[in-house]
């Protein structure tokens, strides 16, 4: 047995002498004799597929692909099947429900989406040694590009909730790989818990928590090809976005009064005591001056409208005409706030006192109208649609406004209810949602702090027929 062995430590040692010798000899880039032997061990890897040790295109692509499925892997994609490419592999396959075998077996590769391929690089052969170095051209192997990724979704046909199928299944899988718990399980339905784990999964990686599978989020979650960045072009910075419902009031210290600062004076407004974080009575009158300047009220305030034209906060996605409740009232961002039985609010309350009028904020034709007697959360409301089949869903009437009904055709600033608190609720409010083309219903927040009137007491007037 010794003698065999030693039989074979000799055997070794001149092959990897004369493979040395070749890679002496081979151009820059060339696979080490080290990736060759190393291949030799990966006895369950799928054919084709990388080995511990590989270098190359493939490998690049089995790390993009678990990139690609939420794992994070350090020092990103090198194209070097290393180490913590294996540890990363491991906990892929752990959290998947696959066998942990840390190399690259059938079932892992199907659910990566990797094709057969080629993927070692093939050391150089060894030359005789009678041959002039110089003349002696290595024979290589050279992979394939590796397949382009293939991905279940575009853009334009992401699941919305509501939707059942398997194109749900594929969504929930993949915030499963994510390394989330799906609410209520992998079942293809897309309802309150797959848009609660959604919300989850945008928390941790900092999208804003819609609970929509939009575009951001399906990229970031691999069901939608990346986004292929433009040229970069030299411009001067954007000033910084600032949330709707947190700009800064008077009296506050803190970095939002900072950007208001800085946005005034990018607009030519003297700050008096400089950008300094502090809204006292020059930043105020600052922003008295831009909004004079501008048309806008003058308030003096960091409001919605001031934002905006500074750009400072997005535009809505969506504009509405009139404001949609009689002052005196108050609101605050609750988008997505927890509700019973695992909901979400999906909608913003305006809390006003009981008879308050409630307005059609655009012209549109109603849709539906809800009863205290059948709609035991709704109460009374009704469902606005405009013509392009975006629709506001209004909620907890006292009454229905006489002449409304299902086809009754309102005009914007028209009574199409009172304020009240019917259904699931012991406090006066409008709870109104905005569905932009009849789809998943959107933050209303900012659209209605773009046009905020809650100070507005006094009825409005009959908008003319």
């Amino acid at each position: 047995m010794r003698r065999n062995s030693q039989h074979i430590i000799i055997g070794l040692t001149a092959a990897l002498t004369a493979i040395c010798l070749a890679t002496a000899l081979a151009p820059a880039g060339t696979a080490s004799a080290a990736a060759v032997v190393s291949q030799s061990s990966g006895a369950k890897t799928a054919p084709g597929m990388p080995r511990f040790g590989d270098s190359g295109p493939a490998v690049k692509a089995l790390q993009e692909a678990i990139v690609r499925n939420g794992f994070t892997l350090r020092g990103g994609a090198t194209g070097t099947f290393d180490a913590r490419t294996r540890t990363v592999l491991r906990t892929f396959q752990k959290v998947v429900g696959l066998k942990v075998t840390g190399v690259v077996d059938a079932p892992t590769a199907r659910v990566l989406k990797l094709t057969n391929g080629s993927t070692t690089t093939t050391a150089p052969a060894a030359t005789s040694t009678t041959a002039t170095p110089t003349t002696v051209a290595p024979s290589t192997t050279v992979a394939p590009a590796a397949p382009a990724p293939s991905y279940p979704f575009t853009a334009d046909n992401l699941p919305v909730r509501g939707n059942k199928g398997d194109s749900v299944v594929v969504v929930q899988k993949a915030l499963a790989a994510a390394g989330l718990q799906v609410r209520g399980g992998i079942d293809g339905s897309f309802g309150s818990g797959t848009t609660a784990t959604i919300a989850e999964f945008q928390t941790a990686r900092s999208l804003a928590p819609s609970g929509l599978l939009d575009v951001a989020t399906a990229r970031a979650l691999g069901l939608v090809a990346p986004e292929v960045a433009p040229a970069p072009v030299a411009k001067t910075a954007a000033p910084a976005l600032l949330a709707a419902g947190s700009l800064p009031r008077r009296g506050q210290k803190s970095s939002a009064v900072v950007v208001v600062q800085q946005a005034l004076v990018n607009n030519g407004i003297t700050v008096k005591g400089g950008v300094d974080g502090v809204f006292g009575v020059a930043t105020t009158i600052a922003l008295r001056t831009y909004q004079a300047a501008n048309g806008l009220a003058v308030t003096g305030l960091a409001d919605f409208a001031t934002a905006l034209k500074l750009g400072l906060v997005e535009a809505p996605a969506v504009s509405i005409a009139v404001f949609p409740m009689q002052g005196a009232c108050n609101f605050e961002d609750t988008w997505h706030a927890p509700r019973g039985g695992g909901r979400l609010h999906l909608g913003v309350d305006i809390i006003a006192a009981e008879g308050k009028a409630i307005y059609a904020v655009v012209d549109g034709t109603i849709t539906k109208t809800y009863t205290a007697a059948t709609d035991k959360l709704t109460g009374f409301g009704a469902r606005l649609t405009a013509a392009d089949g975006t629709y506001f869903f209004y909620g907890h009437f006292q009454r229905i406004a006489d002449g409304i009904a299902v086809g009754t055709k309102v005009k914007a600033g028209q009574v199409i209810g009172y304020n009240g608190k019917s259904g699931a609720t012991n406090t006066p409010h409008l709870h109104f949602e905005v569905h932009p083309r009849g789809g998943e219903a959107i933050n209303p927040y900012p659209i209605v702090k773009a046009i905020d009137a809650c100070h507005v007491t006094a009825p409005l007037p009959v908008p003319a027929p």
